[in-house]
C-alpha cells in the first residue's frame, strides 16, 4: 500500500509514503534499527520526520502502529510501542524521570518490558496494565 525511495547516503536514509501518513523522511541508526526489527511490517510506516528531541540530545520517528524509535548518542537506536510507549507518552517521554529508552522491547514472566535511563515500565499481559518502576 506504501511506497518508499532508498538513498544512498552515509548510514542510509529513506523516504516513506502512504495515502494515510504522508511522506515522511527516515535515517541512519534508526533507519537501521527500524529494517532490523522489520520495516514497516513490524512498526507500521513512519508518521514524522526524523525529528530532534525537544531537550536537544536525541532524535526520533514516529510509526502508525503505535510506535517510534528513539536514539541518543548515548543510547542508541531503540524502539517503544504499544501500551509501553503510551504509558511513556503519558510520563512525558524522554523528558520524564524515566528518561531515554535503552533497550528494545522485551519478553519477561507474564509480559514485555522496556528498559530506561533511570527506569522501566513493564506490561502484563494478563492485566493489560503497566507498571513504571524508577532505578
Amino acid at each position: 500500500m506504501g511506497r518508499y525511495n532508498h538513498f544512498n547516503r552515509s548510514g542510509g536514509a529513506s523516504i516513506y509514503w502512504t495515502p494515510s501518513t504522508g511522506a515522511h523522511a527516515i535515517q541512519g541508526a534508526i533507519r537501521s534499527q527500524w529494517a532490523s526489527l522489520g520495516w514497516e511490517t513490524a512498526l507500521g510506516y513512519p508518521t514524522t520526520d526524523e525529528s530532534l528531541t525537544p531537550d536537544g540530545v536525541g532524535r526520533y520517528n514516529h510509526f502508525s502502529k503505535s510506535a517510534s524509535i528513539y536514539w541518543t548518542p548515548a543510547t542508541g537506536a531503540r524502539a517503544v510501542y504499544g501500551a509501553i510507549r503510551d504509558k511513556w507518552a503519558s510520563l512525558g517521554w524522554e523528558t520524564s524521570p524515566l528518561g531515554y529508552p535503552t533497550s528494545n522491547e522485551y519478553s519477561v514472566p507474564g509480559g514485555r518490558r522496556n528498559d530506561f535511563q533511570h527506569g522501566y515500565i513493564t506490561w502484563n499481559s494478563a492485566t493489560g496494565t503497566t507498571t513504571v518502576t524508577y532505578t
